[in-house]
């Protein structure tokens, strides 16, 4: 169990060490990107958290992990948001990871998750 505990504890340092790397950007300006239709959203809250409540137009991450690149623009310099649950919530980052991974430059983070959202 302490092996377990410990390991755990290692991945979520680990992912709030990655999170910090990726820009936050704010309630004002997702909503302004969301009106504009300038950006792709990845929750990656789970797919029962999203059924119950996402940003209007996201991608459901955790459902399409194999094959994200299908869901994102063409263009590699798009805007691609990625959030969670809160602002206390790193799980973002594997989203984020992801899409950097696929060669998008312009990966931020909307920190309040959906919390901050509604």
């Amino acid at each position: 169990m302490k092996k377990f505990l410990a390991l755990l504890a290692i991945s979520l340092l680990s992912i709030n060490a990655f999170a910090a790397s990726y820009t936050d950007i704010s309630l004002a300006d997702l909503k302004s990107a969301i009106a504009a239709k300038k950006v792709t959203l990845l929750d990656v809250n789970g797919p029962v958290t999203y059924e119950n409540g996402h940003i209007p137009g996201a991608i459901d991450y955790t459902a399409h992990t194999a094959d994200l690149a299908k869901f994102l623009p063409a263009d590699k310099s798009s805007l691609i948001v990625a959030y969670c649950g809160n602002e206390h919530c790193g799980a973002y980052a594997r989203a984020a990871e992801a899409a950097a991974k696929l060669g998008y430059t312009n990966v931020q983070h909307f920190k309040p998750g959906i919390a901050g959202w509604k």
